[in-house]
């Protein structure tokens, strides 16, 4: 579930850059970058400032990133890609280096039939579950800013339309009478009460180690009225490991109309 939604985030991501997918399915994909994509993610400096300097050709990297060890063909090779991965974190910073929020337009193919489009504020949430060990979940959520409906998996409807940064001819789109700013509110909420839906035996389990860890270096220094300084930065240590916490950060979103 988790790797088709990250495929289906990498199909989307490379496809709004102009990274055209050479092959692929639904296991993997081969992409290849534009010039200005393989500054931002390959770690070629020196290549492209020699290829500036003497106005060689360039050549931007193909790449190919495998969302599904398991059920992959073999003869394919690439980069494993999975929540906590440094190059899908490093995507998502780049989605936010080049602006979190877009505003796009279903497109329409029939230009002599009059369509109407209703507002949506889309959100990918990225959640966090930190202790010993972390979680991290993808979460996309829209709401229709007309009625209020809230969806889930938002980001996979997104992906079976075609949209545009302008409307489409015979095209009207509705006002919105929630705003997106309570839209985004109201999304907030949401993914407060999904959090509070998920299994939440993590957290007992993290505070059972970091008590059982505490004991241990209690016992070591026990007697000592004047611990070491040794002893402190353990005990921080300690609760900067197995302290619970949940963090929620916004990777992308935008307003949506849609038919």
């Amino acid at each position: 579930m988790h790797a088709q939604e990250i495929h289906t985030f990498l199909h989307q991501f490379f496809k709004e850059n102009h990274c055209e997918v050479l092959h692929g399915n639904e296991h993997y994909l081969t992409v290849q970058l534009t010039i200005d994509m393989d500054k931002k993610i390959m770690n070629r400096p020196f290549y492209w400032r020699y290829v500036e300097s003497v106005n060689e050709t360039p050549n931007p990297a193909q790449l190919t990133l495998i969302t599904d060890m398991q059920h992959l063909n073999s003869g394919i090779k690439g980069e494993a890609i999975h929540l906590g991965s440094p190059r899908l974190h490093q995507l998502f910073r780049v989605t936010k280096e080049m602006g979190r929020y877009v505003k796009m337009y279903e497109r329409i193919s029939d230009a002599h039939i009059q369509v109407i489009l209703t507002p949506w504020i889309g959100v990918n949430y990225k959640v966090s579950f930190i202790s010993h060990q972390t979680k991290e979940m993808l979460y996309s959520i829209g709401m229709n800013l007309m009625t209020g409906a809230v969806m889930n998996g938002f980001h996979e409807t997104l992906c079976t339309r075609q949209f545009s940064p302008e409307p489409s001819e015979q095209v009207f789109h509705l006002p919105y009478i929630i705003t997106p700013a309570r839209g985004i509110d109201r999304l907030d909420q949401v993914i407060d009460q999904i959090i509070e839906g998920e299994d939440q035996s993590w957290i007992a389990e993290a505070e059972k180690r970091w008590k059982r860890d505490q004991a241990v270096l209690d016992y070591f220094y026990e007697g000592q009225e004047q611990k070491p300084e040794y002893y402190d930065v353990e005990k921080q240590a300690m609760e900067e490991r197995f302290k619970p916490r949940i963090t929620v950060d916004i990777v992308s979103g935008g307003l949506f109309y849609l038919k």
